[in-house]
């Protein structure tokens, strides 16, 4: 497992105000917040790893923009100007709270953003407040000043029940946001969220639609499309064997009181009944850089790389697909040791599956 990583989430704030029928965050109700101190232990980290190679810091959830710009400013100013370092940052937002104010921060520091939206009107009803109202309208007025800000964004939409309908109508309504790329993401059994239904064979039939759609209209890039079409890339290139070999790159997350989890960063907040809480220290109290570089000798952790180890071994996939997701494994399964998953088959399997029948049978 790699020492140091190119992305770092950090999580502002527990507090989101919208209460997302499909949501796996814990204690999204209750305002706690990263204090400038836990900020500054992790830049002293981040700034270490960025004498090697660039990192970027992705602000996520519950809804970092509840914090206010303000204080947000004061947890951005740790990691220095731009061009001291080649430190960025993202935020994931719901664009509910996103004014003429955050639009000038985002173009000053400058911050890159993501949007999560699930559609216009209906398509958007799971994503509704603490009282029950539609968010659609507040989203989409933070998406238009977004674009009259001239601030490029992408977004990131849930599909519940995946067909080629839904593939259509999600990835027509990001072409007309303005948009510059599309992340989907299949609901999954995951933290607090049970899951109304697994996804079935339709997965397949979603990404190859969604293939198709792209394909005939690439003004937008496609985050799942772009990952599977560089694996096919290698894989004709003869590099698939080089891919499967290389080590399986970490997306920590630090919490609002700083504790560290090296992997799995939707397992924060939750405890396994033999591991304990899922963490691996605290930046309060250990350097970053320490963390990372113990982490495979923290005893969940290393089950969860054993899980990594077992996929490499048992799946004809793992070269695309690295390995898995150790929260999808722990929250289906009960282990992180596990290989395949509903997640796995679904937004990867199927995914891949849908692309190469889309290939198989598109005109010439």
């Amino acid at each position: 497992m790699a020492v140091t990583a190119s992305a770092l989430l950090m999580q502002p704030t527990t507090l989101c105000n919208l209460d997302c029928s499909y949501c796996y965050l814990p204690d999204r109700q209750v305002a706690r917040r990263m204090s400038t101190e836990v900020a500054e232990a992790v830049a002293t980290g981040v700034r270490a790893w960025a004498r090697a190679h660039p990192v970027t810091v992705i602000w996520h959830g519950g809804e970092p923009l509840t914090v206010g710009t303000s204080a947000f400013r004061s947890l951005l100013a740790p990691f220095g100007p731009g061009g001291d370092l080649p430190i960025s940052h993202a935020v994931q937002t719901n664009a509910t709270r996103i004014d003429a104010e955050w639009c000038e921060l985002f173009a000053e520091v400058p911050v890159r953003v993501s949007v999560s939206i699930d559609g216009p009107g209906a398509a958007n009803a799971a994503r509704r407040d603490w009282a029950g109202q539609a968010s659609t309208g507040r989203a989409m007025k933070g998406i238009d000043l977004l674009r009259r800000a001239g601030i490029e964004f992408s977004l990131v939409a849930v599909v519940a029940d995946p067909s080629p309908a839904e593939a259509e109508r999600v990835y027509r309504f990001a072409c007309a946001s303005g948009c510059g790329a599309l992340g989907v993401n299949l609901a999954e059994k995951k933290g607090v969220y049970a899951g109304d239904q697994e996804p079935g064979s339709g997965a397949a039939a979603f990404w190859r639609k969604l293939a198709s759609l792209w394909q005939a209209d690439p003004r937008i890039r496609v985050r799942e499309l772009d990952h599977a079409y560089t694996y096919i890339r290698e894989e004709l290139a003869g590099a698939a064997a080089e891919r499967a070999a290389r080590p399986v790159k970490p997306l920590p997350l630090v919490t609002w009181d700083g504790d560290y989890l090296p992997l799995g960063a939707e397992l924060a907040g939750f405890r396994s009944r033999h591991h304990g809480p899922f963490t691996a220290g605290n930046v309060l109290r250990t350097p970053l850089t320490a963390l990372a570089a113990d982490a495979p000798n923290v005893p969940w952790v290393a089950e969860a790389l054993a899980g990594v180890t077992n996929c490499r071994n048992a799946c004809e996939y793992f070269a695309y697909c690295r390995g898995g997701q150790a929260a999808n494994k722990y929250f289906e399964t009960g282990r992180l040791d596990t290989t395949e998953t509903a997640y796995c088959r679904t937004s990867k399997i199927d995914l891949l599956e849908g692309i190469l029948h889309h290939a198989e049978h598109a005109p010439l």
